[in-house]
């Protein structure tokens, strides 16, 4: 594989991992919530699901999935629980308690969970094994390069995200600001559903 080829499979993974959806909204509200050093297990969950999917589908997992209807169907409306249940938790939050043992973020379980059952994330690293399957001359190191990006792309974003989720923190001065904002983020992450059924 040409090394040149590296900057744009990292810019794909990077973009993919850093524009708004269910995962970036979540790293919002937990650093939100509980800032950044509570919220790594979640951060670590989901650059973990992510890098495992990228594997998966390099090795042909993913189009099993996709190609079998009933068992799309059934990730679809697994992951869409999930999701309207982490939303609604979000959208049910106030001001983030004091006491540090009153309230919990989202394990590493949760968010590797959260990709494991988010069928736009099969279909998002099918697309880029496809894409970059050309550059690469075994699939070991088409998944294990493809793993490596979506890893590191994603632990940036979160931490990108979870980091603006703290600022938003310093920000709100009333309960009435928390409420509102904390609505706004379920609603967001409930609208993050929507792409799930149109693929």
């Amino acid at each position: 594989m040409p090394f040149d080829a590296l900057g744009p499979l990292f810019l794909f993974t990077l973009i993919s991992a850093i524009s708004p959806g269910g995962a970036t909204t979540l790293a919002t509200a937990s650093g939100l919530q509980y800032g950044l050093v509570r919220s790594i297990p979640m951060i670590a969950g989901i650059a973990f699901g992510m890098a495992s999917l990228a594997a998966g589908a390099s090795a042909g997992l993913a189009s099993l999935v996709l190609a079998s209807p009933t068992l799309h169907l059934v990730l679809k409306v697994a992951g869409t629980g999930y999701l309207l249940w982490l939303a609604l938790v979000i959208a049910r939050s106030g001001r983030p308690k004091q006491r540090g043992d009153l309230v919990r973020p989202i394990s590493f379980f949760g968010g590797m969970g959260l990709l494991w059952l988010n069928p736009k994330g099969w279909a998002m690293t099918m697309g880029a094994a496809a894409s970059f399957s050309a550059l690469f001359t075994t699939p070991i190191s088409l998944a294990s390069w493809l793993s490596l990006a979506f890893g590191l792309s994603a632990i940036i974003s979160l931490t990108l995200w979870c980091s603006t989720g703290m600022f938003l923190a310093r920000l709100l001065k009333t309960d009435r600001q928390w409420k509102a904002l904390n609505i706004f983020l379920g609603l967001l992450l409930a609208a993050s559903i929507v792409p799930i059924w149109l693929i």
